[in-house]
Order: structure tokens, then sequence, then C-alpha cells
């Protein structure tokens, strides 16, 4: 049994970039928070209504009998005026997850572990296994 992940930012008023680039979003050298000021000054002047935001895992499955799989999981969101909390990696001080109205980076981890796009293709992909 073989099992990948991606996952990316999908920023709208960008054209859902960085998406499948998000670790390598304006170079190879930057670290998370640069790559996170890049984001906010590439959407500086945007307003609020208009800066929505996901991040989106797959995960492939595969079995050496060749049977193979994808599944997904999507958090819905909006990118921050500035970057906010200490917690997490990458994206996530200026990913906004509303229904908690604070940052990826604000939210304690075992809260993000249940509520992230990652922890969503997880349960997806637990579930699909178990009918496998």
């Amino acid at each position: 049994m073989a099992l990948a992940d991606d996952s990316g930012l999908e920023v709208d008023a960008l054209g859902g970039l960085p998406g499948v680039t998000s670790a390598r979003f304006g170079g190879e050298h930057l670290t998370d928070a640069e790559r996170c000021a890049l984001v906010l000054a590439r959407i500086r002047g945007v307003a609020p209504g208009r800066r929505t935001a996901r991040f989106r895992c797959v995960i492939a499955l595969a079995d050496p009998t060749g049977r193979e799989a994808t599944v997904e999981g999507t958090v819905e969101g909006r990118i921050a005026e500035a970057a906010r909390g200490t917690g997490g990696f990458g994206y996530d001080p200026i990913f906004v997850y509303p229904p908690l109205a604070c940052t990826f980076a604000e939210l304690p981890p075992a809260v993000k572990a249940e509520v992230s796009h990652r922890a969503l293709a997880l349960r997806k992909a637990s579930e699909w296994l178990a009918r496998w």
C-alpha cells in the first residue's frame, strides 16, 4: 500500500496561487515568513470580502493490485491583513479560519489537528481504507 499527499494554499484574489507551488512560491530560498509576506504584499489593498482562500490537501492511495483512489480535504477561510500567531507552519499565520475567528497559527495544535484540511483528508482516507 502506498499513500502520498500534497497540500497548498489557494488564494482567490491571486487566481488560485500559490496552489500546488505553495512550498516554493516566490522561490525555494524563501522562508515561511517571507512567503506569507509575499502573499500579503500581492493582495495588499484587496477588500476584505475578496480575500477568500482555502487550504486543500489531496491524498492518493494505491495498492499492489493497481487499485487507486484520491481523497481531498479543504478548509475555507480568508487571508488576514497581517500575520498573527506563532503556532503551525507555512501559511498558518495569514490564514483566518472563520468558525473560530483566528488564524491557524493562533489555534492550539489539538484544535488545528481536528479542523485542518489534512485532518479532513486523512479522515476520508481512513474511511476509504476501511471499505477497501
